[in-house]
């Protein structure tokens, strides 16, 4: 068996390990480590919860650790780029963990915080920047940071970056590092565009992979529930009592619909927390504390936690809402059955999602199990709305859709006053808020971390 000793890492770095619970190297960091140590570019593909941090921070940590004097001013070393402040701020917990007892400096800046402050720490340099792109091109243009001396570039869920539409951002970013750099890539999937980003960016990398592209965590037990939209809040409902002292992560596609689940599942007595892009990151921060520290037992998110949330507790995973991009099945259902630990994975599908769990079905080369009521009929599917048409509705009394989603019977609205076409509003009027339901496509941002 391989020992992270027999890798040959810094002792420095083996007495750190040594308060931490990682005691022999995963397959992702036995493979990685020696070739990044060498000085290789390298493709790393694995699925969540394999240990990809360690695989690429001890050996660049290591490397760092033979320069032997300070970065200089506003100059960093060792840049690692990533797409959420969840996942930025999980890489940085486990850096200053792997450089206890070093001199190493390690900065992480991310939007949703303040940048004169992180402008002030990055005063004397840094010797690992840990950063998301919309706010690393805030200091890059200030003049609060230098690329100019950085001989390491780290892309970390790489895939989820071109989902998020950071690729114009990388090539903005890039422009800034040296063509002479050691450059490190790690995605759980290999669409082709990460393939095309590759051959840009990396020089005759080593390709190392320890599971398929795509592949789910292999202890998680996964299912669909086919269940009308308006009725999913209360078959969540009958999940979570199953296993009132076990934590559970619920998926919603937008941040709207996300607020609303977690009002209404904390008026029915859970305890509940909700993040999102909208929220500050103080706000994030409070909340997965409380949930890690199992204040909060139910944690509903939008896509933006599928990445960087590394809670070992967390053994159920919720899809409320199947993600439009199929690759983020992965990633969500790896929240779960972290470091081989087992948990599951129940997907909620209402008739117009069922092309989203096709896709997901062609990614993973294999239906899901069903667990609950039985696929759609192609007319059912046919005359299910869309998106922007009410989805997420439920009617008054019963088990279909219409009614607005809410802990209390909505009272029925007035009749419209009769003499105007109906949709007709006076010129310079406001249109009066969105259509009800959760099922919008969050816009991108591109260029802006969430």
């Amino acid at each position: 068996m391989t020992t992270f000793d027999a890798l040959g890492l810094s002792p420095k770095i083996l007495k750190a390990l040594e308060k931490t619970s990682l005691k022999t190297p995963t397959p992702i960091q036995a493979q990685a480590i020696p070739h990044i140590m060498q000085g290789k570019d390298l493709m790393g593909l694995a699925q969540t919860g394999t240990g990809k941090t360690a695989a690429f921070g001890l050996p660049l940590l290591h490397r760092l650790l033979d320069i032997g004097h300070p970065p200089g001013p506003k100059n960093v070393r060792a840049l690692i780029l990533v797409p959420t402040r969840e996942l930025a701020t999980q890489i940085k917990d486990n850096f200053l963990t792997f450089t206890q007892g070093t001199a190493v400096k390690v900065v992480m800046v991310v939007g949703g915080a303040s940048v004169n402050k992180q402008a002030q720490s990055l005063v004397k340099g840094a010797d690992v920047l840990v950063a998301t792109p919309g706010r690393l091109i805030d200091l890059l243009e200030r003049g609060d940071v230098s690329l100019e001396k950085c001989g390491y570039l780290v892309l970390d869920e790489a895939d989820h970056m071109l989902d998020m539409g950071f690729i114009h951002s990388l090539r903005r970013i890039a422009k800034h590092i040296p063509l002479r750099r050691q450059t490190l890539m790690f995605s759980a999937t290999m669409p082709k565009d990460i393939t095309e980003i590759a051959e840009t960016y990396l020089r005759d990398p080593v390709k190392v992979q320890v599971a398929p592209p795509g592949k789910p965590a292999e202890k998680v037990t996964q299912g669909v529930h086919f269940i009308p939209n308006g009725d999913k809040a209360k078959l969540l409902e009958d999940y979570l009592k199953k296993h009132p002292d076990e934590q559970a992560l619920v998926f919603c596609r937008t941040k709207h619909g996300s607020d609303k689940l977690a009002k209404v599942l904390a008026q029915w007595g859970f305890r509940v927390g909700a993040i999102h892009g909208n929220r500050s990151q103080n706000q994030r921060d409070r909340i997965l504390t409380e949930f890690k520290a199992g204040q909060v037992n139910v944690l509903v998110a939008t896509d933006v936690a599928a990445r960087g949330i590394d809670i070992p507790t967390v053994r159920h995973v919720y899809n409320y809402d199947m993600p439009n991009v199929p690759e983020n099945y992965v990633h969500r259902i790896g929240r779960t059955a972290r470091a081989g630990a087992e948990g599951s994975s129940i997907s909620f599908c209402a008739p117009a999602e069922m092309g989203e769990l096709q896709a997901i079905e062609k990614l993973l080369k294999k239906p899901l199990p069903v667990i609950g009521g039985a696929p759609w009929a192609a007319d059912v599917v046919a005359a299910a709305p869309r998106p922007g048409q009410n989805r997420g509705q439920r009617p008054q009394g019963g088990g279909r859709q219409g009614q607005k989603l809410t802990a209390n019977p909505a009272k029925p609205k007035a009749p419209r006053p009769q003499g105007k076409p109906q949709g007709a509003r006076p010129q310079g009027a406001r249109p009066q808020g969105r259509p009800q339901g959760g099922a919008q496509t969050p816009r991108r941002n591109p260029g802006r971390s969430g």
